[in-house]
């Protein structure tokens, strides 16, 4: 039997880090002189989106795995699939802002 406790923080550490990437993004581009605020939005939203799908995976993963186990470890597994789906959320949302962005620029 696979223990789902390690895909669990798998999941929460990485659903973690995409809701982090942006606003760490932010805070980078504030703090350099070398570094501009879209240029690195333009790198982090998509490093968020991908961190927060794979957070998804790995909540997956545990869930499959707690549904063949005989023990019951719900408490991991509903962490990680709320902190999965809140760094997708977060990646999108930023996705969305960066698009809307766009047409504006390009409708100017």
């Amino acid at each position: 039997m696979r223990s789902s406790k390690a895909p669990a923080r798998a999941a929460i550490v990485l659903g973690v880090l995409a809701v982090a990437a942006i606003p760490v993004g932010i805070v980078a581009a504030q703090q350099s002189s070398k570094l501009r605020l879209l240029e690195t939005l333009y790198v982090v939203v998509p490093a968020a989106v991908v961190l927060g799908l794979l957070a998804v995976m790995a909540s997956r993963r545990a869930r499959f795995n707690a549904a063949r186990s005989v023990t019951p470890g719900d408490g991991p597994l509903r962490t990680a699939r709320i902190v999965a789906w809140a760094g997708v959320y977060a990646g999108v949302t930023g996705a969305l802002a960066l698009g809307v962005y766009g047409v504006l620029r390009w409708a100017q």
